[in-house]
């Protein structure tokens, strides 16, 4: 009989309320939340902290998508308003600041952050972290990062460090597009590598390990952002996200965002013959149809392939999605369009290059480039990020 008993964990949340006196004592505490930070009973973060007696929250603070989520695309800015459920104050970090002014902290002494990442460079929620923490370090305030599992988990490494010069809202710092970090452990790092400095403390969670998969766990998953409905969805994100950098489709305005990929003109079977004929490992292409519903080729006929990840500890996402673009680029030349900025407030570079975090993929690509000339870039600085990234692993 399959074991299917999930290993049980306690979210940086839950240790948080159980020590809620302890670690904010009579500070006014502003909330970094969206509708994924939840306890195991589903309950939102926001309604705990309200309804706790030991917990003065005066304030709450959203993300990207909103802090219900319910923003679908990117470039979409959020209004600052008033939460239903407590009264609160909501101020949007994805509107026209992204990190909390002054007049935003007036009533708090302290920000807590309690945001689920995705284990990939390539995601706002970080950088709304470690801009919170710049606002903590401006205003002599006090930052908590409550943590959650990386959906993905925290053992594997995989992909180029984004270079100087390439900094964006998608990549804040050089870090490796899938870093196998958590979110606290990425604060630490931000902290002391990247010069933020602010005094920070990071409530752990207890029971995860880094080898742990989140549906290895007992852990409550609500999508954290709209196109990332589900745990597998995390698992393909590494490799398709470049695509948002493309005018190829995603997957978004399907049932399967980020696992369906193409557009009108690529030939399903082709593509799927193509990409299967490389062999790469624990992934396989099935050839596509599909019509996405919204964003690119709304209503349109496309052509293209579904990842199916046949073995998770063996795939190499970051990898995997490079190589999927350059394939494009081989089959149908200059029909492969890159996406026009902006993209996420950067409005004079190619969105592909912002994604990825260099120009090099995109030059290797467009210049006929082989496979090993891609790993050459992918592998660049990967070295000295595994031995910064050692000094912050708490799990």
């Amino acid at each position: 009989m399959v074991n299917t008993a999930k290993k049980s964990i306690k979210l940086g949340l839950e240790v948080a309320l159980t020590n809620a006196a302890s670690l904010f004592g009579d500070a006014r505490i502003g909330l970094i939340c969206n509708q994924a930070s939840v306890d195991h009973q589903f309950r939102h973060a926001a309604d705990l902290f309200f309804e706790d007696p030991d917990i003065n929250l005066t304030t709450l603070f959203g993300p990207q998508h909103g802090i219900r989520g319910d923003v679908q695309d990117n470039m979409v800015e959020t209004a600052h308003s008033i939460d239903k459920a407590t009264g609160l104050k909501i101020y949007s970090l994805y509107s026209e600041t992204r990190i909390p002014t002054k007049e935003m902290l007036a009533e708090v002494d302290a920000l807590v952050f309690d945001l689920q990442d995705v284990g990939c460079r390539i995601y706002t929620f970080v950088y709304t972290m470690a801009n919170c923490m710049i606002a903590c370090q401006r205003s002599g305030k006090k930052m908590f990062v409550c943590d959650r599992p990386n959906p993905i988990t925290g053992k594997y490494v995989e992909g180029n460090i984004l270079e100087p010069g390439h900094e964006s809202f998608v990549g804040q710092y050089a870090i490796a597009a899938r870093h196998g970090m958590t979110a606290g452990e990425l604060a630490l790092m931000f902290n002391d590598d990247f010069g933020i400095g602010c005094e920070l403390e990071i409530i752990k969670m207890e029971g995860w390990n880094r080898e742990d998969w989140y549906d290895e766990t007992d852990a409550p998953w609500v999508l954290p952002s709209p196109n990332m409905p589900t745990v597998d969805t995390t698992g393909v994100f590494p490799a398709t996200v470049v695509f948002e950098g493309t005018q190829v489709s995603e997957g978004r305005g399907t049932t399967k965002p980020f696992e369906l990929v193409g557009a009108p003109f690529i030939s399903a079977s082709e593509y799927a013959a193509a990409m299967n004929a490389l062999d790469l490992p624990g992934v396989i292409f099935r050839a596509a149809e599909f019509l996405p519903t919204f964003q690119k080729h709304a209503n349109a006929g496309c052509g293209g392939v579904q990842l199916h990840v046949t073995d998770r500890e063996t795939f190499t996402p970051v990898r995997t999605g490079v190589v999927m673009v350059k394939v494009l680029h081989d089959l149908y030349g200059d029909k492969l369009k890159w996406k026009e900025p902006p993209y996420e407030y950067v409005y004079d570079r190619n969105p592909f290059d912002v994604i990825c975090g260099t120009d090099k993929i995109r030059r290797v690509i467009e210049s006929n480039g082989s496979l090993a000339d891609l790993d050459g870039v992918l592998e660049n600085g990967y070295a000295e990020f595994l031995q910064m990234r050692e000094k912050h692993l708490l799990y």
